[in-house]
C-alpha cells in the first residue's frame, strides 16, 4: 500500500456541483456520487474537513448585484451553504461515514456551532466535518471560509473539487485554445489573474504557504490519486 500523502486534508466543493445536470438545487445522485468520493478517502486514514459553497441554491452577489443589499444577500448565501452541508452530511452518514456539520451561524437544530478546539478534535476522532455558513460574515466567499479553516484546523492542503480537470488560461467550455497548466506559483495565479480562487483566498494561502490542488470532482478516481502522489489536475503552491 502506498502511504498517502496527506494526513488531513481540506476539500473545498462548489455548490454547483451539488445540483448535478440541473440548474439549480440538489441531485441526490450527485451528492452520493460524491459521498462515495469522499468515503473511498477516509477509508484510506485520512482526516478530511469540507467547505461547500452555496451557489446552486443562492448566490449572494449575484443577488446583490439585481438590487438586494449585499449584507443580506450574503447571510441568505450562507444559509444556502447551510442546507448544502447538511445534504451532504445525510448521503456520507447513509454510507457509515460519522459526520459532523460545523456551523459560523448559530443553528442548532442543524449544526454545532463552529469551534475550532472541537473540530480538531472531530477530526482526530474520524469523523468528517463539513463546516458550513461561510465565515460567519458578509462580504467573505466561500472559498475564503475554506482556506481559514484549513489554516485553523492545520490541514496540509486544499483541495478543490470542480467541474474542469484544472486551471486554465480561459474557460476551456468557451475557449477552446485554453491552455492547462500542471503547476502554478501562487505569484502566478495573482498576476495573470486566474479564477481559482479570489484574491483574498490565494493572498492567505500564500502567506500561510497552503497548497492548493485543482482537480475534477467528477473524474472516476481523481482525489484518491491526489491522496496517492499520482499527478492530478493543477497544483499552487
Amino acid at each position: 500500500m502506498t502511504k498517502p500523502a496527506f494526513s488531513r486534508i481540506l476539500l473545498k466543493l462548489s455548490g454547483e456541483i451539488l445540483a448535478g445536470n440541473n440548474s439549480y438545487g440538489i441531485c441526490p445522485n450527485m451528492t452520493n456520487f460524491i459521498a462515495t468520493k469522499i468515503k473511498n478517502v477516509l477509508d484510506q486514514g485520512i482526516q478530511i474537513g469540507i467547505v461547500i459553497g452555496g451557489g446552486n441554491i443562492f448566490r449572494g452577489i449575484a443577488a446583490s448585484n439585481d438590487g438586494l443589499d449585499r449584507v443580506p444577500a450574503d447571510y441568505l448565501g450562507m444559509l444556502a451553504t447551510i442546507m448544502n452541508s447538511v445534504a451532504l452530511q445525510s448521503a456520507l452518514e447513509k454510507l457509515g461515514c460519522d459526520t459532523r456539520v460545523m456551523s459560523a451561524l448559530s443553528i442548532t437544530q442543524l449544526a454545532e456551532p463552529y469551534i475550532r478546539r472541537k473540530g480538531i478534535r472531530h477530526l482526530e476522532k474520524g469523523r468528517i466535518v463539513i463546516f458550513a455558513g461561510g465565515t460567519g460574515n458578509p462580504y467573505f466567499t466561500t472559498d475564503t471560509a475554506a482556506v481559514l479553516r484549513a489554516i485553523e484546523i492545520e490541514a496540509e492542503v486544499i483541495i478543490k473539487g470542480t467541474k474542469v480537470d484544472g486551471i486554465y488560461s480561459s474557460d476551456p467550455n468557451v475557449d477552446p485554445n485554453a491552455k492547462k497548466f500542471t503547476n502554478l506559483s501562487f505569484k502566478e495565479v495573482i498576476e495573470k489573474e486566474l479564477r481559482v480562487m479570489d484574491l483574498t483566498s490565494v493572498t492567505l494561502c500564500k502567506e500561510n504557504n497552503l497548497p492548493i490542488i485543482v482537480f475534477d470532482i467528477k473524474s472516476k478516481d481523481g482525489l484518491t490519486n491526489i491522496i496517492n502522489s499520482v499527478p492530478t489536475g493543477t497544483i499552487v503552491s
